[in-house]
């Protein structure tokens, strides 16, 4: 095997977990340990688990050792939907790969999110700049965690004006979910329709609390994607922005314009970032 022994060494690793001699999750050999079996330098070593790392194959956790990452089956999620038929209510099919990581097909799956947490908050700038409202003002911030088959999936926060609460929909500050909707909700307490939205998405590194609910190392090698939703009403004034992180290492989202067929291959028909909070 030519080139350099670091890349000898982390090749024959690779291969070890490839083929499944190291299975996902499982510790690879300590540093010495490492060192004695090939007869390399620290040096020589630290730069193979490097090159692993980079590959995405392995990941090191501080005062714990170096650990094979285990693989996500990513979960495709449709971002377009028709607001005014589809307000987003519960998820109960997304698209994952099958074991054979030949074909995709729909697959039922366990999906729950936490009942929200509920804050009365004062619009920070980015919330007052979506809502259209003053910084500062008062918004009922609805929080859940949400999660597949037991695996961290995505963080939902949405963001109402507390004008809303004050003319009778009340049920924005209750710390449960509102089972039809919260956009149909809106429809039937205060006339809101929402008839539009718009999503903004950027990727950036987690913060401490993300990647701790997640488990992505902490380097912040994994991103995060971010999705600012702001939805509509009838006159064209914004009365929600729902903010969502996804991690990079799990999720795939799918863009629809036009007259699309149904879904197939490797696509999704999840509805998108949930309106219940």
């Amino acid at each position: 095997m030519a080139g350099p022994m670091y890349r000898k060494i982390a090749e024959d690793l690779r291969q070890q977990i490839e083929s499944g001699q190291i299975p996902p999750g499982a510790q690879v050999r300590t540093e010495i340990e490492l060192r004695e079996h090939y007869g390399a330098s620290r040096n020589t070593v630290r730069d193979a688990i490097k090159w692993l790392t980079t590959l995405g194959l392995v990941e090191t956790r501080p005062g714990q050792g170096t650990f094979v990452v285990r693989k996500i089956d990513p979960f495709v999620t449709t971002l377009t939907a028709d607001p005014r038929t589809s307000p987003g209510g519960d998820i109960t099919t997304v698209y994952g790969e099958d074991p054979d990581g030949e074909s995709w097909e729909r697959q039922a799956r366990d999906i729950r999110s936490t009942d929200p947490q509920v804050e009365i908050q004062k619009a920070a700038s980015s919330v007052a700049l979506c809502l259209k409202i003053a910084e500062g003002s008062q918004v009922v911030s609805r929080h859940q965690r949400r999660y597949i088959d037991q695996t961290p999936w995505s963080l939902q926060t949405s963001f109402y004006p507390m004008g809303f609460v004050m003319h009778g929909a009340v049920r924005l500050v209750e710390a449960s979910a509102i089972a039809e909707g919260a956009v149909r909700y809106l429809a039937d307490v205060l006339g809101l329709r929402q008839v539009s939205y718009r999503d903004w998405i950027k990727v950036r590194v987690p913060d401490p609390a993300e990647a701790l609910f997640f488990g992505l190392p902490q380097d912040g090698r994994v991103g995060v994607f971010e999705i600012f939703r702001t939805a509509f009403d009838q006159t064209g004034t914004p009365m929600r922005l729902t903010v969502s992180a996804f991690p990079t290492d799990r999720n795939e989202f799918v863009v629809n314009v036009g007259d699309v067929p149904p879904p197939s291959d490797k696509t999704g028909d999840v509805p998108p970032p949930s309106d219940k909070a």
